[in-house]
């Protein structure tokens, strides 16, 4: 390495001049080089240069007596390629802080803040991993449309808007596709962009978020509930092993969490709140106070299963043994929701007796419903928040961090 002559590219994070020498650092995303700059000519060239601008620089490699870098280049040629006005919005080196609306409207100078950066460094290795996982569990990576033209689900929290001269919607899940694809896939999954006309103002919500689906033939929800847990510890086990720079930047120690998850019936959780003195009937949704209580009781991964079908949506089974609860779960990390699944209904003659006891028109559904009606197996699946659990993993208290450009119902911008 030393004495061989090399070309190197970046942005400038910084620029110091010490009498007839100058040293330049040079960032680019794969780590930071130091320059030495000598002689009239090339302190000229530089001596107007301002921090993040974008040079290249040849040179030969040389030894070095600076503790940060275990080498140094001595610039011989140095090309400006794009000079960077001042005063930026913010201070990509995070010398001085900025607070995150600032940042998110600079977004693409705040990916130059190595902190920032460390955060999709992570999700990337988090999005390979579940690919992975998944694909050799047997699962095939499907798109579905994000302009549909009913109110899936119910209608609740749709996006409208005008599809020619037809009324449409923005997806808020791949549910009724990913089921219909089972019928001749058999094992799908999907990792994709959902909308919500939610207008909550919380650290958690967004309105356009990314979702990792799967369904599955022949399972029962315990069945993918155990394929959640593998995917959630592969994750974990990944950027443990493969992002040791990035937890180290941002001050965090990943380690693969205990298995099995806890499973904490919608039951138990009530009789818990109860021994807190928080008095709900069987059949009271869980509000985020009380589970904020139980995230109290339960600070890490554990799953709440086995809900009121009342509380659920037209699709998901009952309980052989009770019909009043449900085969479903939700996946919690203290008293955050990261992901909610279950067994489906594959009987399309009860599939239109839910909707009608929920007040929906089988009529709206009869594209989905014909698709039963071709022989539909048993089938199960859940549907993962990307962007929680990369503040989970992360330890950000605020999951727009986690999102390049999150949408919120304030934010359209940048």
């Amino acid at each position: 390495m030393k004495g061989q002559k090399v070309t190197v590219g970046g942005w400038v994070e910084d620029l110091r001049e010490l009498g007839k020498l100058s040293f330049l650092t040079l960032r680019d995303v794969t780590g930071v080089a130091q320059i030495v700059i000598v002689g009239e000519e090339g302190l000229r060239e530089v001596r107007d240069l301002t921090r993040q601008s974008v040079i290249r620089v040849t040179g030969t490699v040389q030894e070095t007596k600076a503790r940060d870098f275990p080498f140094e280049i001595k610039s011989e040629k140095i090309e400006i390629l794009s000079m960077a006005v001042h005063p930026l919005p913010i201070d990509p080196i995070g010398r001085l802080e900025s607070n995150i609306d600032n940042r998110l409207n600079a977004r693409a100078l705040d990916l130059r803040n190595q902190k920032t950066a460390s955060i999709f460094k992570i999700r990337h290795h988090v999005l390979q991993s579940i690919r992975a996982t998944l694909t050799d569990l047997g699962f095939l990576e499907v798109n579905t449309p994000k302009i549909i033209g009913s109110a899936s689900e119910g209608g609740a929290n749709l996006f409208s808007l005008k599809y020619f001269e037809k009324q449409a919607y923005l997806a808020q899940s791949p549910q009724l596709y990913k089921e219909q694809l089972t019928l001749g896939l058999e094992r799908i999954f999907e990792i994709s962009s959902f909308y919500r006309a939610e207008k909550s103002h919380t650290v958690r919500h967004l309105t356009e978020f990314t979702s990792v689906d799967i369904e599955a033939d022949f399972m029962d929800y315990t069945d993918v509930m155990e394929i959640l847990e593998t995917v959630i510890t592969n994750a974990f086990e990944n950027v443990e092993r493969n992002c040791l720079e990035e937890q180290k930047m941002l001050g965090v120690e990943v380690r693969r969490p205990q298995t099995p998850f806890a499973r904490i019936t919608y039951q138990q959780a009530i009789l818990e709140l109860g021994r807190e003195g928080i008095d709900l009937a069987v059949g009271d949704d869980l509000q985020d106070a009380h589970l904020r209580k139980l995230g109290d009781l339960h600070p890490g991964f554990y799953f709440l299963t086995d809900w009121p079908m009342s509380l659920k949506p037209f699709y998901i089974h009952e309980k052989d043994d009770n019909p009043m609860l449900s085969k479903s779960f939700d996946l919690q990390y203290g008293y955050l929701e990261l992901s909610s699944g279950g067994m489906r209904l594959h009987d399309p003659r009860r599939i239109r007796a839910r909707l009608k006891e929920q007040g929906l028109d089988p009529a709206q559904f009869e594209d989905h419903l014909k698709a039963f009606d071709w022989g539909m197996p048993p089938h199960s699946g859940w549907g993962l928040g990307l962007d929680r659990l990369i503040a989970v993993i992360t330890k950000m208290e605020n999951v727009r961090e986690t999102v390049l450009y999150p949408r919120d119902p304030e934010r359209l911008f940048p």
